[in-house]
């Protein structure tokens, strides 16, 4: 029998898993407190709540495929079996790791048999981005025709690993991570369960929150552990330190926590909050970034966002970057912290960035128009003859050494690309254009 088979057949029949653990046959905490109904869910207000998503679902009778995106242990899996339980409809769990293509036919025949006898289906898909293309597309025919509600559960980017046609058939609800207040409420439900307080003074209570990082699933299983502990008086934070394993901070170095957190990094310095832009740098160091990344992305930091209004803001990220390559890990993320606190710091000017955008458009726009044949050199004799070079102004033999000529092709209007602003070094730049457009309004009076 499919382990997908064995899955449901718990499910079907409300059996409980036997925990063997230490000769014990109680289940673990966070089986015990899973909520019984929509209403005990902790957290997660936003799509459950009266007027939110999922509240103008069931109300209206009305509720649809969907897609749930978020952290893990923010109640994916809970949500999932309680919708099924409030629309009345048959609940199967299915993960992509261990499901295959055959597995899923038999998952949808067994539905269509179900759905001939008055019964809907809602089969809840863990991992969902974890199948692949075809195995996506084997949903489409049963969820048009009825024969299953499908809720699939991810914690990567639908926009990214779902197959367009599944996401325009779903609704995409987004789960949030826990807040301190919702792991709390939690605790207390816990310990409630477990009649007892957990042995923590105020400040070891609170750490031990922030360890689950807004996984209610881990704050339950860590409380778990304290609670078995035999003390006598109240541990405080270093003792509960000493005692419990830190929980690894969550992120994914190729997937969205990746990119969430390169983006504050980013916006922060563009910002120019340096203290905002160094709690996200050691972020990313915290949760295991490469810091030649970063390295490379605060030196694009100085070209986009700072650029010509401090020059000097390139060659620090510059230095930094090889001061890095050449001290190592962790003395030199030091320098990628300068950096970082310098370009914050830094003026502003994306001016050359936009400039070179609009001159790329322009010259996507005028194809393959020549250069203006003055400007053009004459080698040959031939050249010569059909006027390269003809009328050529040499900048240096004229009055300020600018001779105000046309550098664009003939056929098109001179383009301005490149505005520079009224701060930093862009200042000087600023004024020496409009010295530079003067002086060209003259020569060519």
């Amino acid at each position: 029998m499919g382990l997908v088979y064995i899955m449901a057949d718990l499910f079907e029949t409300g059996a409980a898993v036997p925990n063997t653990a230490h000769g014990s046959t109680r289940r673990p905490l966070a089986d015990r407190l899973r909520p019984k109904s929509l209403g005990e869910v902790i957290g997660q207000e936003q799509v459950l709540g009266p007027e939110a998503s999922l509240g103008m679902m069931l109300s209206s009778g009305s509720l649809s495929s969907l897609i749930f995106w978020g952290p893990p242990g923010v109640g994916k899996t809970t949500i999932a079996r309680l919708l099924a339980d409030e629309t009345d409809l048959h609940f199967i769990q299915i993960s992509a790791i261990f499901t295959g293509m055959p597995d899923l036919r038999k998952v949808f025949e067994a539905a269509k048999m179900r759905s001939v006898n008055g019964k809907g289906t809602l089969l809840f898909v863990d991992e969902i981005h974890r199948f692949n293309k075809a195995q996506q597309d084997g949903f489409l025919p049963h969820m048009e025709d009825g024969t299953i509600l499908l809720v699939g559960a991810t914690t990567e980017n639908p926009s990214f690993e779902l197959n367009s046609a599944v996401l325009s058939r779903s609704q995409v609800i987004i789960l949030e991570r826990l807040s301190i207040r919702d792991l709390e409420r939690m605790a207390q439900r816990a310990e409630k369960d477990l009649a007892c307080k957990l042995p923590l003074d105020g400040l070891a209570r609170e750490n031990l929150l922030e360890m689950a990082d807004g996984d209610g699933r881990a704050l339950l299983n860590l409380i778990e552990q304290v609670a078995a502990w035999k003390v006598e008086v109240k541990l405080d934070t270093d003792a509960l330190s000493t005692r419990l394993m830190k929980r690894a901070v969550h992120y994914d170095k190729s997937g969205d926590e990746h990119y969430n957190l390169i983006s504050a990094l980013h916006k922060s310095v563009r910002g120019s909050d340096p203290d905002a832009a160094l709690y996200w740098f050691a972020r990313m160091l915290k949760g295991g970034e490469d810091p030649r990344f970063i390295a490379r992305r605060i030196t694009r930091m100085a070209i986009e966002d700072v650029g010509l209004a401090d020059p000097q803001a390139q060659h620090i990220c510059l230095q930094a970057w090889q001061t890095f390559e050449r001290l190592g890990s962790p003395e030199g993320e030091l320098a990628l912290a300068q950096a970082l606190t310098y370009l914050a710091l830094a003026p502003k000017s994306n001016a050359v960035y936009a400039a070179f955008k609009d001159a790329m458009a322009a010259a996507s726009q005028t194809g393959s128009e020549p250069p203006p044949k003055h400007i053009l050199n004459a080698p040959t004799s031939l050249m010569k003859d059909i006027g390269y070079g003809d009328g050529y102004a040499y900048d240096h033999d004229a009055k300020d050494a600018f001779s105000g000529a046309n550098y664009f092709p003939d056929s098109m209007k001179r383009g301005v690309y490149y505005n520079p602003v009224d701060r930093g070094f862009e200042r000087d730049l600023k004024k020496r254009i409009d010295y530079f457009a003067k002086l060209r309004d003259k020569r060519n009076g």
